[in-house]
């Protein structure tokens, strides 16, 4: 699945809306930090690995494609 979302700096939330997911992160977007701590974050959320969330679009942007190959197992 396919999610649009939304970077907001120096905040810690996550939000899932349909196919949008606002999120905050702490780190900087320095050397792909920022998007590690996307990938982290939503993975853990969504309690699925983190090799199963991928960006493919958007990398050095606020407004980022995100793919989920896997949904979560939880009920």
């Amino acid at each position: 699945m396919l999610y649009k979302v939304s970077v907001s700096f120096h905040q810690n939330h996550i939000k899932i809306i349909g196919d949008h997911i606002e999120i905050g992160i702490m780190t900087k977007p320095v050397k792909g930090e920022a998007n590690l701590e996307i990938i982290k974050k939503i993975a853990k959320h969504l309690d699925i690995p983190k090799s199963n969330v991928r960006i493919v679009a958007g990398e050095k942007s606020k407004d980022k494609i995100v793919e989920v190959t896997q949904q979560s197992t939880k009920p």
